[in-house]
């Protein structure tokens, strides 16, 4: 008798071994998927190369390693797929005009394209803030974590009460619209609205136009003051709703906001602190090491109790970074000779340590330096 030949199907051999991704022992993700959202905006499904599941909080975030014209480039973007579905992870992304990672994202990924990322990292997590009732604030880009605690909540058939508030220019630019009106009528305890700046040509809003305000925000939720509250924008869309719950008499130690841009090459507030508080300690004991950046040919003095990216914004160098505290990996540079003194936040590898890496966000000269940058 003939022996039977079975056929794995590759979608059950992806299910088949649910191991944890582990970045540290294989950085390696493979593009799934890349569906388009609105008009300029993508989501790219991953998976690992082998059968992994991946473990993360609703919230955190990824930091990639592209490889784009010759150079490495590291970027953030939090994980908008829920950890519920755990075999594969996205992320969301508008091109943005003259980016240079959203753009080439946009017209260079696609199913079989690999990338390198580690992580999942940071705190801005429903997880950690348990409660009965929430309110997801976004705008624009904002909307990425917040869609994966709504559809953490949806998934599980979790009994809590959330409401999402999300805030775009007009309303072919809601990010997961169809999803989210879904959720909201198949789920009593979900609800979703969207604050639109104007019409289009094709759509008359009828909701709430114009700009997130406080009489918006009271009859959209208002019982906003009985919620954990999480919000995730533009710098001065978080700013505004900041000053528009403490006027409403909100308990601020029930708001958290995500406090970085991903997008930005900024958080210049946060290095104007460390600046002016280095100059405020500063001394005559305090060294002064030299900084020079080789493929721009610049050099810069930083004092032994500053950063070397603090130092280099108070000199008007401009290098890529995010969340200044050791956490996203976006300022990673190579250290072609001297040493620092570094305490990261996760955003390193110990074998990228190992091989002369460094990030300048939280890293203090111990000797005269020179950065691949």
């Amino acid at each position: 008798m003939d022996a039977v030949v079975t056929r794995s199907e590759p979608a059950q051999a992806r299910l088949s071994q649910p191991g944890v991704w582990d970045a540290e022992a294989d950085d390696t993700l493979v593009c799934r998927a890349v569906r388009d959202e609105t008009h300029d905006v993508k989501t790219f499904v991953f998976s690992s190369a082998e059968p992994r599941r991946f473990a993360h909080e609703p919230g955190q975030f990824l930091t990639f390693a592209f490889e784009i014209g010759g150079d490495t480039v590291n970027r953030c973007y939090t994980i908008s797929s829920a950890p519920t579905v755990p075999d594969t992870v996205a992320i969301t992304v508008k091109r943005v005009l003259g980016g240079p990672v959203s753009n080439w994202l946009h017209d260079t990924v696609r199913p079989g394209s690999v990338v390198r990322a580690m992580g999942p990292m940071g705190d801005f997590s429903c997880f950690r803030h348990p409660a009965e009732k929430y309110l997801l604030l976004s705008g624009g880009s904002g909307v990425t974590p917040m869609m994966a605690m709504a559809r953490t909540f949806y998934d599980l058939g979790e009994a809590r009460d959330v409401a999402f508030i999300h805030s775009a220019r007009t309303p072919a630019d809601i990010v997961f619209r169809d999803e989210l009106e879904l959720m909201a009528r198949r789920d009593e305890l979900f609800r979703f609205s969207a604050v639109c700046e104007t019409d289009t040509a094709s759509e008359r809003w009828p909701g709430v136009l114009g700009r997130l305000s406080r009489p918006a925000l009271k009859l959209l939720v208002p019982d906003l003051r009985e919620r954990e509250v999480f919000v995730c924008g533009p710098a001065p869309y978080m700013a505004a709703v900041k000053q528009m719950l403490s006027e409403l008499g909100f308990d601020m130690a029930r708001h958290h906001e995500e406090s970085f841009d991903f997008e930005a090459l900024g958080a210049e507030d946060a290095e104007a602190a460390i600046v002016a508080e280095a100059e405020l300690d500063g001394a005559a004991t305090v060294r002064t090491y030299k900084v020079a950046f080789a493929r721009t040919k610049r050099e810069i003095e930083c004092p032994e109790d500053m950063t070397v990216l603090a130092a280099a914004r108070k000199a008007g160098v401009r290098l890529p970074a995010s969340c200044s505290k050791g956490l996203c990996g976006t300022c990673k540079s190579k250290l072609v000779s001297g040493t620092v003194e570094m305490h990261h936040g996760g955003g390193i590898r110990q074998r990228e340590i190992d091989a002369g890496l460094a990030l300048l966000c939280c890293s203090k000269p111990t000797s005269d330096l020179v950065v691949d940058r």
